[in-house]
């Protein structure tokens, strides 16, 4: 890797946790029968995979995550601090930690990211950015809200509808982003 690609990848990593940060300044949409909202800023994590690939998407998202963890006010609400990481959207917190890892991993593997396979690039965000991370989610909640694991999965359903046009933007977005250049160099072998 140049010095010019070194730069590139920090500008762009950083770029892309201070845009998690910023979808963090949306509120959150309450449920009522789960104390989990409905946020924006799960797209950021989708968006980190996409365009990052899997070795510096999940740096940016660990750089995101350690930032909440050492208590700047950087989720949704302005929250941060351990607590929100033991409480009970603690595990959608810790699934997005593996999210772009998981996301760039499969579209560089099936080479999603040179073909004009915007069908598949949508199933593995679906995948990892959607079902890997309300399945992990609905696994810690069940577990720290003391409900029964079947009753936090079905309660997770609510987010499905959200998720997918969240995960549909995401790939509309980083497709575009891709095709404007830059981004090719996280995907190569």
């Amino acid at each position: 890797m140049t010095n010019n690609q070194k730069v590139k990848t920090l500008t762009y990593s950083a770029f892309m946790t201070a845009f998690i940060i910023i979808l963090g300044f949306l509120p959150g949409i309450p449920i009522g029968f789960i104390p989990v909202s409905i946020i924006l800023q799960n797209m950021g994590i989708m968006m980190a995979g996409g365009l990052l690939g899997p070795k510096y998407g999940t740096i940016s998202v660990g750089a995101f995550l350690a930032l909440a963890l050492i208590g700047l006010p950087v989720l949704t609400g302005g929250n941060g601090g351990a607590a929100s990481f033991l409480g009970p959207s603690g595990g959608y917190r810790i699934a997005w930690l593996f999210t772009p890892f998981l996301i760039g991993f499969f579209l560089k593997k099936l080479k999603i990211t040179t073909s004009q396979n915007w069908f598949g690039e949508l199933i593995i965000v679906l995948l990892f950015g959607v079902i890997f991370v309300d399945f992990v989610g609905a696994i810690w909640l069940s577990f720290q809200s003391n409900i029964p694991l079947l009753t936090s999965l079905i309660s997770n359903l609510v987010f499905i509808p959200g998720d997918c046009i969240k995960a549909i933007l995401t790939v509309v977005i980083v497709r575009r982003l891709r095709k404007q250049g830059g981004f090719e160099l996280y995907f190569r072998k």
